[in-house]
C-alpha cells in the first residue's frame, strides 16, 4: 500500500499548486464502454466487452493545461469459448472484473479552450497521467462463479494482489456548447503494472502444489478447464506480455465554474 498513499500525497501536493494558479474549476461526468487487452485478447485493441461512467475534478490551469482527479468504474470479460481461435476454444478459460480506477490526468489543450471562455469552440487533446486500479478476476463455470484469485490458479505462494498501478493515456475533443458548459468525446488506454487483470500470467502448474489441499479438485479445474487436459505442467498459459491493458471510451459533459473573466484574449 506503499506507493498508493504516495499516490494520494502527490495528488494532494498538485492540487495545492493547481488552487494557487488556476482561476476555473471543472466538474465532469461521463460514460461508455470499457475494453481490455491481455492473455484472453491478444490482437483486438478495440473491442469492447462492458460500459464505464467515470466523473472527475479538473482545474484549468490555462487554455492549454489543466489537471485533474477522475474517477472511473468499468466492467470488462472475457470468453475463450466465444473466440475464433481454436487453441483459445481448447483453453477455455474465462473471466470477467470491475474496474475501479482513480488517477490524476493533465491534459493538454492543442486551441485556445475552456468551457468557460477561451477564443476557441472546440478543440483536440491528449491526456496522460497516473492512477491506481482495484480489481478481482472471476470465472463462470457450470453455472457458478468463481473468485478466482482467491484459488491461486497458476500455483502461486499466496494470492496475488487486487490492486495495481495504471498509467493512462489517450486522446479526445473538447466543444464548448453554451455559456459554461462542455462536452467531449475521448478513448483512453491504460497500462496496469499487473498481469493478472484476467487471472492469467504465468505457466500452469504441476498439481502437486495443491497436495492434500481441500480444494484441489476445484483448483485443478479452474487452472485448465479445457477438455483436452490442454494445460500440461510448465506450459504458458497466456502470452509472454508481463501487462495487461484495459480501456475506456466514451462521450461526457461538463461545467466549469468561472471565478473571474480570464483566458479570452
Amino acid at each position: 500500500m506503499q506507493y498508493i498513499r504516495q499516490f494520494v500525497y502527490l495528488i494532494t501536493f498538485i492540487f495545492g499548486i493547481s488552487n494557487t494558479f488556476a482561476q476555473t474549476f471543472e466538474l465532469g461526468l461521463g460514460g461508455g464502454g470499457a475494453g481490455y487487452i491481455g492473455d484472453l485478447n491478444q490482437d483486438k485493441p478495440l473491442k469492447l466487452s462492458g460500459l464505464s461512467l467515470g466523473v472527475y475534478a479538473k482545474m484549468n490551469i490555462d487554455p492549454y493545461w489543466a489537471v485533474g482527479l477522475h474517477y472511473t468504474y468499468g466492467r470488462i470479460k472475457a470468453n475463450d469459448a466465444e473466440s475464433t481461435n481454436s487453441q483459445f476454444r481448447d483453453r477455455n478459460l474465462n473471466f470477467k472484473t470491475s474496474l475501479n480506477e482513480v488517477g490524476l490526468q493533465v491534459d493538454f489543450n492543442f486551441l485556445n479552450y475552456f468551457a468557460g471562455g477561451g477564443t476557441k469552440r472546440f478543440t483536440p487533446y491528449i491526456f496522460t497521467g497516473i492512477g491506481a486500479v482495484f480489481y478481482n478476476p472471476k470465472g463462470d463455470y457450470n453455472g457458478k462463479t468463481y473468485n478466482l484469485r482467491f484459488y491461486q490458479t497458476e500455483g502461486q505462494d499466496r494470492a496475488y494482489r487486487n490492486y495495481a498501478l495504471a498509467v493512462p493515456y489517450g486522446v479526445g475533443v473538447k466543444l464548448r456548447l453554451k455559456d459554461n458548459w462542455g462536452l467531449f468525446s475521448q478513448i483512453g488506454y491504460r497500462t496496469a503494472y499487473t498481469d493478472y487483470l484476467d487471472d492469467v500470467s504465468g505457466r500452469y502448474p504441476n498439481p502437486a502444489v495443491w497436495q492434500n489441499d481441500a480444494y484441489l479438485a476445484d483448483r485443478k479445474f479452474l487452472s485448465d478447464p479445457s477438455y483436452t487436459q490442454y494445460g500440461a505442467p510448465g506450459v504458458q498459459r497466456g502470452d509472454f506480455r508481463k501487462r495487461d491493458t484495459y480501456m475506456f471510451v466514451g462521450i461526457g459533459i461538463s461545467y466549469t465554474f468561472v471565478s473571474q473573466k480570464c483566458y479570452t484574449f
